[in-house]
């Protein structure tokens, strides 16, 4: 197989059950975000009630990632993966229990229930995250990182997309109950393609190190390393002030006057500029002068974020989410082939582990503090304010990190 033939790894059969797992899952993931979403906002009209969702995922996530990562570098990855993708099915039948009318639990008691699903969900993915990575390096060839990178992100903006926007289309026709169940069957689609993978290599770690000298060792790889801490720190605090995801049940209602249906093309619209963008760095990846690429497609998606909460027409709204997806969808792509090419394999899950902590839980505490902020100054002003920061953000980075700042990952420079 030649490493410039884009279809290459997709002629990988377990590179094909991991994407199939990875595109339903994050569908029912992201179907699950949206109905909550407008749910909570349904039942309290509070932008603060928001922010607690994200509050609720990103803890335990948090608080488990550098043992997750620990985990997924010295146990078997398909069981961990098996064992997460479970519990968040259960997660999803409770959630239609509990939006259906066989419960006759209170208002306030439902509303704490969806929050402590929300909270077991946030344990589950944070296992899950650092198995998933070691798991898709282990079913491609180091040669086609690249191209597993790109259409993976390609792939699984394209299911972001689908699951946004059928979200609110599912619930304004058969409610919440059932759109949760349709998550609980995608959950089990993603299970049995798991399954599906040839069994892996168990990793193993360095022999006589101690738990605490493992689960501190991403940490200690990542701070030693500019490029990594550069990249990883620059979008931890742009998605942290820069996202206005857990906003838009507000922007739809109350801004734009758009419906169920809105909100979800309004969650889907920067899905489909990533997916578009991802399609073309499946031909072209972003490998000659990646860290100046890097730099201006972060500061452009804090530039979208500024003009998305100053537009107060829908279609526009539409069209600069898009663009800010195209943008952070290049930085994803990015990202992910350093983690990719500069790691090493017995350390793949905990630096995993350690990007879910600069990353994947900065979605949930940057959806935390917009509802703060949006609290404070208002809903439009934080947003503009969050975008402000992302470009303080970026100029701090160029200046402190000269090694990213120079980083061109087709010269194989680190």
């Amino acid at each position: 197989m030649s490493i410039t033939d884009p279809y290459a790894v997709i002629r990988i059969p377990d590179f094909r059950y991991f994407i199939t797992a990875r595109i339903f899952v994050t569908m029912a993931v992201q179907m699950q975000g949206v109905i909550v979403g407008w749910q909570i906002y349904s039942l309290t009209k509070d932008p603060f009630a928001l922010g607690i969702i994200g509050l609720a995922e990103a803890l335990p996530a948090l608080t488990v990632a550098l043992y997750a990562g620990h985990l997924a570098d010295s146990q078997n990855r398909k069981a961990i993966i098996t064992t997460a993708y479970t519990v968040l099915f259960l997660c999803f039948c409770t959630l239609a229990f509990l939006s259906s009318d066989l419960s006759l639990h209170s208002e306030s008691t439902r509303i704490t229930g969806i929050y402590s699903v929300v909270f077991v969900t946030g344990l589950a993915r944070g296992f899950l995250n650092p198995a998933m990575f070691g798991l898709l390096t282990q079913c491609v060839p180091s040669s086609l990182y690249p191209q597993s990178s790109a259409w993976n992100s390609s792939l699984l903006q394209i299911s972001i997309v689908a699951g946004a926007a059928l979200s609110g289309i599912i619930y304004s026709l058969v409610g919440f109950t059932v759109s949760y169940l349709i998550d609980a069957g995608m959950m089990l689609v993603g299970i049995f393609s798991i399954a599906s993978i040839a069994p892996k290599a168990r990793p193993v770690l360095v022999k006589g190190q101690k738990l605490s000298e493992s689960l501190l060792s991403g940490i200690k790889f990542v701070f030693s390393h500019q490029v990594f801490l550069g990249a990883l720190a620059m979008d931890l605090f742009a998605v942290l002030f820069g996202g206005a995801v857990a906003l838009l049940p507000i922007f739809a209602e109350e801004i734009l006057h758009t419906g169920p249906q809105g909100l979800g093309m309004l969650r889907a619209a920067p899905s489909i500029g990533a997916s578009l963008m991802a399609v073309y760095q499946i031909y072209h990846p972003p490998m000659r002068n990646s860290g100046r690429t890097l730099l201006l497609c972060v500061s452009g998606f804090g530039v979208c974020m500024i003009l998305f909460a100053l537009s107060s027409n829908f279609y526009l709204s539409l069209l600069v989410l898009a663009v800010s997806g195209a943008f952070d969808n290049v930085s994803v792509v990015i990202r992910s082939i350093i983690m990719q090419t500069l790691t090493p394999e017995g350390m793949k899950g905990r630096v995993s582990s350690v990007n879910s902590m600069f990353i994947g839980s900065s979605n949930e505490i940057g959806e935390f503090e917009s509802g703060v902020a949006a609290k404070i100054f208002g809903v439009i002003p934080s947003v503009i304010i969050g975008g402000c920061m992302t470009l303080l953000v970026v100029g701090i980075t160029a200046v402190k990190a000269p090694l990213l700042r120079t980083l061109d990952l087709g010269k194989k420079e680190a």
